[in-house]
């Protein structure tokens, strides 16, 4: 076991380094979109003196929502990075958005932070999208504490959203602040631990804090949360359980110590409260964040793996280790071209330093580096180990790509992001835009993972996928301000996939003869369906030499592309397994060619036999509708083939109804809402699963095709 001491001979820090690694904390803030992250960051960098007047959402004034489209819409669409200090620490932030569309943001942001501020409306508590970056958090084992934003709205209902964590996320929250008052008399929050009440002062924005005595009427309340607290802690901790057993009260140290280690395992979600739009409650989620969420050598082990070999390997945090850092964003910036942000796991990066990319197994050389604070630049000579800034200059480097020493090569895990559901078809609106509406969508692509751009070999259109209207509608803005180029779109197209009904089998032979040499080819495989995500797996079964091992790989090519280029309606086959069992060879005529074509040939006989049914990407909708409009809108999601899962009571006269609806059918839905409950209601959605098409709607859509 890996103790304290050997973790500290081991990290040796550079001597020009102002903050110790101990005290640095890499965190994202993520929510449901309207939670209130953006306002809880223009909040922190107030508090933390790197602002001197707070940023506004609504008035398009908020630092780390700096693109033009993210202040006409008041939301975050790309996941900001910038840096604040607090009582001798290093707080590295990523304000990550909301929205669905761009969950690709929250996926990469997450894979290289060590903790997490979760942050959930009072009122609306555990929305769909919060349990989805609750998910992802989860994926990549980031250590979280929640907080309970928006205490001074009306209806805001602190515990509901701790029992909602509880019941719909399946954590284990445990208050360390609760709030004084709710609703417009929230004044301030009280300390479970040192038994404080701490209220906010108005004139100055929150930034003079009065500490007095917890009031009377919540001694309880206080005294409650804290057996809570001592209890949690003592089932993930032998010490505290300890004392627990012969009823003596922990220091608070020592309460401080557990719960560290808890929240840091992930066992326990410690939970704040504030307002951050009112200025209340803020110092005190950043002491948590100070005391609770992990520094980098927290998260001691960083897993890896040999470039050559495959095997598993294992760095450390430390400026003295070999170097190692994960590219995760790549974006284009006018002034400095590319800038592509990383975080540095091991090691120290230098300006001029060559490094190397398991990937392409190419050297590259950092240019300038840059200390991002949202989009302003600052230039550094080095980043050192668990730090997280922008490099100019890379070349052949993706978001995902690990930069090592070439002599202590590594490759770091990478992230995975979900496939695009929604496609429109575009075109530069004058010919003379055709280079730049290319130059501007392959830049596009290079920048986010989740957008795809394809040409379409039957009607030579080219077509881009996204994860949402709103996501290609904001593709489209950055393509007329930033590439300066104008396309007409045509109507959203849903991503469909297609998938097999049964087991098949395809004996086929490719042969061509026309003088000289011939093309021959030849294989028999068996194909059947596989699990939902299982993906496509190819298995070589061939025995005897019947067909040689220089040919299988194009057998397994020919199958993927037929599986791409799809066989019922031009949509992907997804999820099917395939087994290559025998076939034969000409010694003169055989060629990769002749057997990538045998492969495709045998793949779509195969399909064929085993038949195919179309799969749709099915969305889950929350709605929050007055009661009064509540049966239109059932009626309304009914007629669109949708689902509904779960009826419940919202706040102040208001239903909340969740369903799962085809996405295919949610197109101008927003239109719909609006004039079924004049303007009140409002709804949010986010891919739920692919599901099997009615066979009426599947024969409309393959007649189509």
């Amino acid at each position: 076991m890996v103790t304290e001491n050997d973790k500290v001979q081991q990290y040796n820090e550079s001597p020009r380094r102002k903050i110790s690694l101990r005290d640095t904390r890499n965190i994202g803030i993520m929510a449901h979109i309207d939670a209130g992250k953006t306002t809880l960051s223009e909040r922190i960098l107030f508090y933390t003196g790197v602002n001197y007047k707070i940023g506004d959402t609504h008035e398009g004034t908020a630092t780390m929502d700096w693109m033009e489209q993210e202040r006409e819409r008041g939301i975050t669409i790309t996941s900001a990075a910038t840096t604040c200090y607090w009582k001798g620490h290093r707080i590295n932030i990523i304000d990550t958005p909301g929205h669905v569309d761009f969950t690709a943001e929250v996926e990469r942001s997450l894979r290289v932070l060590d903790g997490a501020v979760a942050v959930f409306c009072s009122v609306g508590k555990v929305q769909p999208q919060s349990e989805t970056v609750w998910r992802q958090a989860q994926k990549y084992n980031v250590p979280i504490v929640a907080l309970v934003n928006k205490m001074d709205r009306t209806g805001a209902d602190f515990w509901g959203v701790v029992e909602e964590i509880k019941t719909k996320l399946g954590a284990t929250p445990v208050p360390i602040y609760l709030p004084i008052g709710k609703e417009s008399s929230f004044v301030g929050v009280v300390d479970v631990l040192l038994n404080k009440a701490y209220t906010f002062d108005d004139a100055d924005k929150g930034v003079t804090i009065h500490e007095s005595e917890v009031p009377e009427d919540m001694k309880q309340a206080r005294e409650d949360a804290f057996h809570n607290l001592v209890e949690c802690v003592a089932e993930v901790d032998d010490e505290i359980m300890e004392l627990f057993l012969v009823d003596e009260t922990p220091s608070v140290p020592q309460l401080k110590a557990a719960l560290r280690k808890a929240t840091v395992s992930a066992r326990i979600v410690p939970v704040a409260c504030c307002s951050a739009f009112k200025d209340k409650g803020v110092q005190p989620l950043l002491d948590a964040v100070v005391d609770y969420l992990p520094s980098p050598i927290d998260v001691w082990d960083i897993k890896g793996t040999d470039p050559a070999t495959g095997a598993e390997m294992t760095r450390h945090a430390g400026d003295m280790q070999p170097f190692a850092a994960l590219v995760f964003k790549i974006m284009s910036d006018p002034y400095v071209g590319r800038l592509y942000y990383f975080r540095v796991y091991s090691g120290v990066a230098t300006q001029g330093m060559t490094v190397y990319n398991p990937r392409t197994g190419k050297r590259e050389r950092f240019g300038r580096l840059l200390q991002m604070h949202a989009n302003n630049r600052e230039e550094r000579e080095e980043i050192f180990s668990g730090d997280i800034a922008a490099a100019v200059g890379l070349r052949n480097v993706t978001t995902g790509d690990t930069l090592c020493l070439e002599s202590t090569p590594i490759a770091l895990e990478s992230m995975t992001f979900p496939e695009p559901v929604i496609s429109i078809a575009v075109e530069p609106k004058s010919s003379g835009d055709r280079d730049k509406l290319s130059k501007g969508l392959i830049a596009l692509a290079e920048e986010d993972p989740t957008f795809q751009v394809r040409s379409d070999e039957e009607t030579g259109q080219t077509i881009i996928s996204g994860m949402g209207e709103l996501h290609l509608e904001i593709i489209l803005d950055r393509l007329v301000r930033e590439f300066k180029v104008e396309a007409n779109t045509g109507a959203p197209q849903v991503a469909y996939r297609e998938s097999l009904l049964a087991d098949a089998n395809s004996n086929m032979k490719f042969v061509r003869q026309s003088g000289g040499h011939g093309q021959y080819g030849h294989c028999i495989i068996d194909v059947k369906p596989g699990e939902p995500g299982s993906g496509i797996v190819i298995e070589n079964k061939v025995v005897g030499g019947n067909i040689p091992k220089e040919f299988i790989k194009p057998i397994e090519n020919g199958i993927r592309e037929a599986a791409e280029s799809g066989v019922l309606a031009g949509y992907p086959v997804v999820d099917f397994h395939v087994d290559i069992v025998d076939g034969s060879y000409h010694p003169v005529d055989s060629s990769e060619m002749a057997f990538k074509i045998a492969g495709s040939m045998a793949f779509k006989d195969a399909a064929r036999k085993a038949g195919l049914a179309l799969m749709e990407p099915i969305m889950k909708v929350e709605l929050n509708t007055p009661d009064e409009n509540m049966g239109d809108l059932i009626g309304d999601l009914t007629s669109r083939r949708g689902a509904v899962a779960e009826i419940a009571a919202g706040v102040g006269g208001f239903t909340k109804i969740t369903a799962n609806v085809p996405l295919a059918e949610m197109f101008g839905y927003a239109t719909a809402i609006r004039s079924l409950s004049k303007g009140r209601a409002s709804y949010s959605m986010e891919p739920a699963h692919f599901d099997r098409v009615p066979k009426s709607v599947q024969d409309k859509i393959v007649e189509k095709k």
